[in-house]
């Protein structure tokens, strides 16, 4: 179950090419990006502090993260992320083509 949204996140494509699709995110505070499903492995690096929630099939994780960390994820995992902080949250998603 996706969370409740009235602010998207908003994304900003920074490359695309051949071999990786790398976007950045920004979210307000209780800002969302909305259930979905990537195609590709991915790699987050936060740009700011953030306190994230990440729900994954219904399961709803609370994560604190600081800028300049990371994590990867494999494709096809279904989930919604939601800034949970009072402050303004940005990450950049890195996409590995196959």
């Amino acid at each position: 179950m996706a969370f409740t949204c009235t602010i998207p996140a908003v994304p900003t494509q920074l490359a695309d090419d051949d071999r990786v699709r790398i976007t950045r995110w920004d979210f307000e505070p209780g800002a969302t990006t909305g259930w979905h499903e990537h195609a590709m492995d991915y790699a987050i690096v936060f740009v700011t502090d953030g306190l994230m929630a990440i729900d994954v099939d219904g399961k709803v994780s609370h994560v604190e993260m600081k800028a300049g960390q990371a994590y990867s994820r494999p494709a096809g995992i279904k989930h919604d992320v939601k800034n949970d902080g009072g402050a303004p949250m940005s990450f950049v998603e890195i996409e590995t083509k196959r």
